[in-house]
């Protein structure tokens, strides 16, 4: 029986089921956070929280665009995007305007000052690749092993 020491500094075997380093869930929660401190440093100077930084890989990408693409894009609800949206326009990051067309559609544009932070955030990736102690081809096989599970865990368009 194989035993894995854990930064907690207790030893647990690998036959349970319930051994949290056999869990999933906990592995990907534990990598969301050290990756998401590992990038808070670099965020900071940007003067961005990790969330507001997806939302402008977003919008660097696909601006102008709605709240709801913007969710889709992210797998956020609109009760979430929205007071964060309101923050980074009151930031001047960005512009939020209703659809002339429909009251109840919001969109979504850069600001100047948020056209220009793409500029300072081109480092941003780098910087976490870096940081990060496993070859390129391994973290790109990686994301693309979680992008696919992402895409097994979507519930169908039919539901």
């Amino acid at each position: 029986m194989k035993t894995t020491t854990l930064p907690l500094g207790k030893s647990m075997t690998d036959s349970s089921p319930l051994c949290l380093k056999r869990q999933l869930c906990f592995a990907l929660y534990a990598a969301s956070n050290q990756v998401t401190r590992l990038a808070r440093p670099a965020l900071d100077r940007l003067g961005l929280t990790y969330p507001q930084y997806l939302v402008m890989l977003v919008l660097w990408e696909h601006a102008p665009c709605t709240v709801g693409e913007i969710g889709t894009r992210l797998m956020l609800d609109s009760g979430t995007l929205t007071p964060l949206l309101k923050r980074m326009e009151a930031n001047g990051l960005i512009t939020r305007t209703r659809d002339p067309g429909d009251e109840r559609c919001v969109r979504i544009a850069l600001s100047a000052a948020g056209r220009a932070l793409k500029r300072r955030a081109g480092k941003v990736p780098e910087q976490m690749r870096c940081r990060i102690a496993l070859p390129p081809p391994t973290l790109e096989a990686l994301r693309e092993q979680l992008l696919a599970m992402i895409a097994a865990i979507q519930p169908s368009r039919d539901e």
